[in-house]
């Protein structure tokens, strides 16, 4: 099967951005820095992304494009004779469909919500007593069913092109038009009653707060924004040429991934505190805060809109990237034409994603605590184990003599013009990135919710 490779080295930044952008900066990150206390969880979440995020994303690009294949053949062509890592290409696939059996529905929630404003269908749209319109749209089986089908169709419908017709080019205004809807609604949230006790709260760092837990949610969310552990990158690394250094190329994702989650909490927490929304609301912050902000405000209908038209943007970036690390995989193992590995492999997707779907509903499931659901078990599958783990797999493989070894991988991240890994780097990426990982990996485990 040809290769198919990207246009541009803007191409490449902005899908492998894309991938990294989503609802993990705009869903997740605003959640769960609420729940974990503010500025002293996006402090401790900045360090996650510098000492375990950005090697291990170099690590990732720099397998991919020196094997030229998905995580399902790079370890087979990276590794010693005799050698077994290639089996953690097949945990690779594994984390991707399991990803995308609860993204895909988020999804569907963002265009729902999206529908809903643009149509000017917001009455009820706020929380008011008993009424919770999150929680009445989860459960409704229907409509999480019927999103959750435009979501995954409009996903796999664009990847039936190529790759440079169809995800780059989408991915590419996708990106431009996401920032810009961004910065718009941030200075808009600055201009709110109140706005500085909520850019207090996540500004300003209580290091009280900061504990165990908080350095566990810290990194788990580190891996999920940046899609890191399931080989998400190592498929966009092998589409890109030798021109440009990988490290250089890894810190403008970065960059750009974490410039998004900054806007996002600075779009929510301002409006939170202006209009005294719990900032600890759990999953459905997102949707009741904002609704009850839109509806309250001059022009609502307006900016809320827009604000979940970007919501669409980021999730769909993400969504793209993922069914294409899925669409390369299968497609590498069966030699499928892309369109019918499109419509396969998004029926396959589309079918497990119903778990999720009707999880709220017909498919009641509590795998942890009360009030969990099969959103919980995705996600515990993929950010609490597939994601740290694989990071760990990546780092052991590329450092060290029994993997790929120190000098192979470097010599990959070096080749063309810009950032180079150094030599005093190599403690960082071949002791301090795994045994990190694996204690916080342990701690988490030990100390999760089971109950």
């Amino acid at each position: 099967m040809e290769r198919e490779s990207f246009k541009s080295r803007l191409g490449f930044i902005l899908v492998s951005a894309g991938c990294a952008i989503g609802c993990g900066n705009v869903w997740k990150f605003p959640w769960m820095t609420g729940q974990f206390g503010g500025g002293g969880f996006v402090l401790v979440y900045i360090l996650c992304l510098l000492i375990l995020g950005l090697p291990i994303m170099v690590m990732e690009f720099a397998m991919g494009r020196a094997s030229q294949a998905s995580p399902l053949g790079m370890y087979q062509k990276l590794e010693k004779k005799g050698q077994k890592w290639d089996i953690h290409g097949w945990f690779c696939l594994l984390g991707n469909v399991a990803l995308m059996a609860f993204y895909t529905v988020v999804t569907g929630w963002m265009i729902y919500y999206f529908w809903k404003f643009l149509t000017g269908q917001t009455a009820g749209m706020t929380i008011d007593g008993g009424n919770n319109p999150f929680v009445n749209m989860i459960t409704n089986g229907g409509v999480n069913v019927l999103f959750l089908a435009i979501a995954v169709v409009l996903g796999f419908g664009i990847l039936c092109f190529k790759l440079q017709g169809g995800l780059e080019r989408v991915t590419k205004y996708i990106m431009v038009a996401l920032l810009a809807l961004m910065v718009i609604l941030a200075i808009h949230s600055f201009t709110l009653p109140n706005a500085g006790e909520g850019l207090k709260f996540y500004l300003v760092p209580d290091f009280g707060k900061i504990d165990g837990s908080v350095i566990v949610g810290a990194m788990n969310q580190a891996f999920f924004t940046l899609s890191l552990g399931i080989g998400s990158m190592a498929i966009f690394g092998s589409y890109v040429n030798k021109e440009r250094s990988l490290l250089g190329e890894s810190v403008n994702v970065i960059i750009l991934d974490t410039v998004v989650a900054i806007l996002a909490g600075l779009i929510i927490f301002p409006a939170c505190s202006s209009y005294g929304v719990e900032v600890g609301a759990g999953p459905g912050l997102l949707f009741n805060t904002m609704s009850t902000v839109f509806n309250n405000m001059a022009g609502g209908r307006l900016w809320g809109t827009l604000f979940f038209l970007f919501m669409v943007f980021a999730a769909l970036s993400t969504e793209l990237a993922v069914f294409e690390n899925i669409l390369a995989m299968v497609r590498e193992k069966t030699g499928w034409s892309r369109p019918k590995g499109c419509v396969i492999c998004g029926l396959g997707i589309f079918v497990i994603a119903l778990t999720t779907a009707l999880g709220y509903s017909a498919f009641h499931f509590q795998p942890f605590a009360d009030g969990t659901a099969w959103l919980d078990f995705w996600d515990f599958i993929v950010s609490t184990n597939l994601l740290p783990l694989g990071g760990l797999v990546f780092a052991l493989f590329c450092c060290n003599k029994f993997g790929w070894g120190w000098d192979k991988f470097v010599a990959e991240a070096n080749a063309g013009k810009g950032m180079k890994v150094k030599k005093w780097m190599k403690p960082i990426f071949q002791f301090v990135v795994p045994i990190v990982v694996a204690f916080i990996y342990i701690y988490g485990l030990v100390t999760f919710g089971w109950k």
